[in-house]
């Protein structure tokens, strides 16, 4: 084999990328579940899902910004979610799934609010017939 064929065959899949979905752990299942429960409860979901697919290609740097201010947040919350998100978001197809999760979660709320809007208006029919 000669050296170019070889170099060739070397840099090959150099540069592949693996896009495939990406399952988390339980406990980063948990804290990706916690977030986008709090940014579905303080209605934020639309700035979130702009905000994680702009970002979508420094997923890697933000898991090290994270890293970084480990230190800092541990003072003042639980340090071990942080590093599960940090984790987490160092593996490509992340942003990919915490959108999606973003996005269920949301679905959930609001069917759960339309539920419970259509049986309180039921019973205010109830109480308006009697």
């Amino acid at each position: 084999m000669s050296l170019s064929s070889r170099l060739i065959a070397s840099f090959k899949h150099a540069f592949a990328v693996d896009a495939g979905p990406v399952e988390p752990t339980a406990r980063q299942a948990e804290v990706i579940d916690k977030l986008c429960r709090e940014i579905v409860r303080r209605g934020m979901v639309a700035p979130a899902l702009m905000t994680l697919e702009t970002s979508r290609p420094l997923n890697f740097v933000s898991s090290q910004a994270i890293h970084f201010f480990d230190p800092l947040v541990s003072a003042i919350s639980d340090a071990t979610a942080h590093r599960e998100l940090a984790e987490f978001l160092e593996q490509r197809g992340s942003v990919e799934y915490i959108g999606g999760r973003l996005e269920e979660t949301a679905g959930e709320a609001e069917s759960e609010r339309t539920s419970i809007g259509d049986s309180e208006s039921g019973k205010r029919k109830v109480e308006s017939r009697e």
